[in-house]
């Protein structure tokens, strides 16, 4: 029960490696997120209706992941960070509104089972129980979050990636362009939010809504953790998903949320710069 709770929670570390990667670029969030997840779930279970067999039909998802984190770059961040405003805010907020109105009348309002080609039945080890969609997504979510950080480390742009997010101003003084490097940020979000969604589809179900849910508890994750700290969402997603399990099985499914508002009061009160997240130098 912990240990399906603890992997559920990588859910929450994926969708908020998401924020740390926008906001490491250009101090903005995408506050539609959850949408995006839900948006790509959908896409993906149509490419699958399509016949689409599924080693081809999770890169296609991907790139339309990405495509799509490209598209809110350029209709709802882009102007406001031109403009040094935060006016990101309210239109991210609105894209995700039209996302999930396009998905309702796209799809249906109607959740449906996400098909999978992993066995249904549950694996057995050291007296733990878990089934292979859930290892599957430990298995996609520290795959992917590993792989950015090595790009971040190893390549061009991601050293490109570190500048800016260092200093924006700097960056630009030495060649490398902000603009595209917030632009690349989005579209490693917009994939991110597809990974999630086919991760977890195969345990929830697929529907307009899906994403709403995640995406909250993911901002949670990501506050806790801190907005720059990799590692941190992962172990505090784990912890959060591990403690609603706990929650839900003694206290009741009723307080299966209490666990991440307490987690996210405390944290704003004790840490506000996250548990793992580094505080603020202000230069006088």
């Amino acid at each position: 029960m912990t240990v399906s709770g603890a992997l559920m929670g990588l859910v929450y570390a994926l969708i908020a490696y998401g924020f740390q990667l926008t906001y490491a670029t250009s101090r903005s969030l995408n506050f539609g997120q959850g949408e995006l997840v839900s948006l790509c779930a959908l896409v993906a279970l149509t490419f699958t209706g399509l016949g689409l067999p599924y080693g081809l039909m999770v890169p296609c998802a991907l790139a339309f992941g990405a495509l799509a984190g490209l598209a809110v770059e350029r209709v709802a961040v882009r102007l406001a960070l031109a403009r040094k405003n935060e006016g990101w805010i309210m239109l991210t907020i609105i894209v995700g509104l039209s996302v999930y109105s396009a998905c309702e009348n796209v799809w249906g309002r109607d959740d449906r089972p996400f098909p999978t080609p992993l066995p249904t039945g549950s694996l057995h080890f050291l007296g733990i129980d878990v089934t292979p969609a859930e290892l599957s997504v430990a298995v996609g979510t520290l795959a992917v979050m590993g792989l950015i950080e090595l790009g971040k480390r190893g390549t061009m742009l991601g050293k490109a990636f570190t500048a800016v997010s260092a200093d924006a101003d700097a960056a630009e003084l030495v060649g490398v362009s902000a603009v595209r490097t917030v632009r690349l940020s989005y579209a490693l979000s917009g994939v991110v939010a597809a990974l999630a969604g086919i991760l977890v589809a195969p345990i929830t179900t697929v529907g307009p809504g899906m994403g709403a849910a995640l995406v909250l508890k993911a901002f949670s994750v990501a506050v806790v953790a801190g907005l720059d700290s990799g590692f941190g969402v992962v172990v505090v997603g784990m912890a959060l998903g591990a403690l609603e399990s706990l929650a839900s099985f003694y206290l009741g499914s009723g307080w299966r949320e209490a666990p991440g508002l307490a987690l996210l009061i405390l944290a704003l009160a004790a840490r506000p710069q996250g548990v793992f997240g580094r505080a603020a130098i202000r230069k006088v």
